[in-house]
């Protein structure tokens, strides 16, 4: 893992190292490779992974709003933070799904929760799961699977790139998968609540996709409550 911080205030990423190293040391975790820039510039011109990136808004020349677009477009999975005093750039930063949002001056214990949280989507992020159908196994990132269908009797997985059609049933399909993401809302339905961008009794819409899933009447209160949950370990 390689985390990087681009803030042009040499103050904010002496903290903030020393603070994502007292996480990792408090946590008996492998130290990641910290590494920082002073300027959008210097990121963008970086030729090394970037798993985790503390990103300021308002720096000299390119903004923090275009280096974390620009970052996006080259890795979709990068996580981005976003640091700042200037609320008014976040609706811009939302564009393009940044991660959190911490403000100056740093909370060390609002920092330590936010950073255990992408911790555990990295973690996910990274686990592949293997399809196995008539044509041969497939390893794809849990991350890209949308949802899963049954089909007039045949499993479908459906991925943001390509559908798969598995010999798994879908109840092989949904020990795979890591419950805190996905939810079995219909015994022909997975979904990835990744994906979920609004529902209502009977229906789950999906981006990525025009598509909607079946949500069982009983399952509904149980649905509602998993999805919040999720939202509010993101927020």
């Amino acid at each position: 893992m390689r985390i990087v911080i681009c803030d042009d205030d040499t103050a904010i990423t002496v903290q903030l190292t020393g603070y994502l190293q007292e996480y990792f040391h408090a946590h008996d975790l492998k130290m990641p490779e910290i590494q920082s820039f002073h300027s959008g510039e210097e990121l963008l011109a970086d030729p090394g992974e970037q798993d985790i990136v503390f990103l300021d808004v308002k720096m000299q020349g390119i903004s923090g709003i275009r280096t974390g677009e620009l970052i996006k477009r080259r890795n979709q999975n990068c996580i981005i933070f976003i640091i700042t005093s200037y609320l008014e750039y976040l609706d811009d930063a939302m564009r393009f799904h940044v991660f959190r949002y911490l403000t100056k001056p740093l909370d060390r214990q609002r920092l330590f929760r936010n950073l255990k949280d992408a911790l555990a989507l990295y973690t996910s992020s990274y686990t592949r799961i293997p399809i196995e159908t008539r044509q041969g196994v497939f390893s794809v990132p849990a991350s890209d699977i949308v949802c899963v269908q049954t089909q007039n009797r045949k499993v479908c997985i459906h991925t943001v790139s390509a559908m798969y059609e598995s010999v798994y049933n879908i109840q092989r399909c949904e020990q795979l998968l890591d419950q805190s993401c996905f939810f079995r809302t219909h015994r022909s339905y997975i979904v990835n609540l990744e994906y979920v961008t609004d529902f209502n009794h009977f229906l789950i819409h999906l981006s990525l996709q025009p598509f909607e899933a079946y949500l069982a009447r009983r399952k509904y209160s149980a649905f509602h409550d998993a999805y919040l949950l999720f939202l509010e370990s993101r927020a």
